[in-house]
């Protein structure tokens, strides 16, 4: 019962976050006009999440696995609900961004929690299949956020968005205080690497927020104070008996290492592509957010049908095999994408969506499954926030690709007819990029080795 009950749970997280993620791109135009946000600033209402999301997942993850994964994740669901409904109330821009923040650092602590949950209630003989499960309920999220929340911005306003999540979270928030019993906390004990922490999560920042501001002398000097500071987190992490992060698990774990590796890659090459395909179907094609959601939900729709499927196959063929083909599926997809042009079919843009949906499937699970197989339990937490780091951290950069080409190419302006060339150029320099690194992680894929 406990282990339905934990998947249920598991479950319709891991699809709230994703539709609230994929419907919010299909609502941008939307806000744009009523805020009359620019190019650059219009990046900021995703990317206001994930960078919060990606500099605290693996503080929270640590943090979990001590003090105990449902109180981080109850408490994390709850600030989600509250989040949520602030987005949807927001007077402004500033204070949608607010709020967005405010949701990316709950997100981190749904995120670094539940996966490891999962993971503790489940042997590993069933691990594959339930992970493969989970992934579906991401895929699932993420397949209806274009098409449902292309509806609801249609006909509801994009305010509806949020509201619609906040009341999902409530429903969560009442399964998890009245179901959820067991604490998971293996690391129970240990201290938290409270300097480690703010050494990380402010060299992330910089870093991060360094790259959407390049081209900027700001944006290079940030950059490099937060790779600096990276390093110098490292050589604490090396020195301290409890570390927040686990870094020999890195040097001593290639499956880990490199499985970590491919999906940093694998996100920041694919995740500004449905945020670039959804401005460029409501610009470009003239398209209504219901009309450009339903296109859009082609990708997703297919990687709920087949991650389970790959999670199942993961649990007998080498995860490497299975992921590194995916990769290699996406790029074909990034490749076709460059010559995307105003003249483009909907055919052409559907059939891409659906062979990097199917690639995307084949990588997510079996990766996911060799990283959190390649440890020992009383880490789960911290390698499923470095996992989910990893993930948060490619879209950030993905995002700060997009952000930078539209400052160079746009500047602050809202996109406009007058605009439309430069902003088709930015987008075949991004999908150049993009195709570029995702080539590349089909090696850091290979480069795992064997998990059995």
């Amino acid at each position: 019962m406990e282990r339905r009950v934990v998947l249920l749970i598991a479950t319709l997280t891991s699809f709230m976050t994703p539709f609230m993620a994929s419907s919010i791109t299909i609502a941008l135009p939307a806000i744009a006009t009523e805020f009359s946000i620019d190019a650059v600033l219009l990046t900021w209402v995703v990317s206001s999440f994930v960078l919060p999301a990606a500099v605290l997942l693996l503080p929270f993850g640590r943090l979990a696995d001590i003090s105990g994964r449902k109180r981080v994740f109850a408490w994390g669901i709850s600030l989600y609900t509250a989040a949520s409904l602030a987005c949807g109330l927001a007077p402004s821009t500033t204070l949608l961004i607010a709020f967005r923040i405010l949701q990316g650092m709950s997100a981190a602590m749904i995120f670094s929690t539940g996966m490891a949950i999962l993971t503790s209630v489940y042997p590993a003989s069933e691990r594959g299949r339930v992970l493969g499960l989970n992934v579906a309920a991401v895929y699932l999220g993420l397949s209806l956020g274009p098409s449902l929340g292309g509806l609801m911005t249609h006909h509801l306003g994009w305010r509806s968005l949020f509201i619609g999540s906040a009341s999902l979270g409530v429903v969560i928030v009442g399964l998890v205080l009245r179901y959820l019993r067991g604490e998971w906390a293996e690391a129970q004990g240990e201290p938290f690497d409270l300097v480690g922490t703010v050494i990380y999560s402010a060299a992330l920042t910089c870093a991060m927020y360094g790259v959407s501001r390049l081209p900027a002398a700001t944006g290079g000097w940030l950059v490099l104070i937060g790779l600096l500071g990276l390093l110098v987190f490292v050589a604490w992490e090396l020195r301290v008996a409890h570390p927040v992060l686990e870094v020999r698990l890195f040097t001593g774990n290639a499956v880990f290492a490199f499985s970590n590796l491919a999906a940093l890659v694998n996100y920041s090459s694919t995740f500004a592509v449905t945020f670039l395909l959804s401005l460029y179907l409501q610009y470009i094609k003239g398209m209504s957010p219901q009309a450009a959601g339903f296109i859009l939900m082609a990708q997703p729709l297919v990687m709920s049908i087949f991650s389970p499927l790959a999670g199942r196959l993961s649990d007998r063929v080498e995860p490497r095999t299975l992921a590194s083909t995916g990769m290699a599926f996406s790029v074909v997809t990034l490749c076709l994408l460059i010559f995307l042009d105003s003249q483009s079919g909907v055919a052409f843009i559907i059939a891409c969506l659906l062979v990097n949906g199917f690639g995307f499937a084949l990588f997510s699970s079996p990766n996911t499954n060799a990283v959190m197989s390649s440890v020992d339990r009383r880490v789960y937490g911290v390698a499923a926030a470095t996992i989910s780091t990893m993930r948060m951290t490619g879209q950030m950069l993905s995002m700060g690709i997009a952000t930078l080409l539209f400052a160079v190419n746009l500047g602050r302006v809202q996109i406009s007819p007058a605009h439309f060339p430069m902003f088709l150029k930015s987008v075949h320099v991004a999908f150049i990029i993009f195709a570029a690194l995702s080539f590349g992680g089909i090696f850091a894929s290979l480069a795992r080795g064997k998990l059995r």
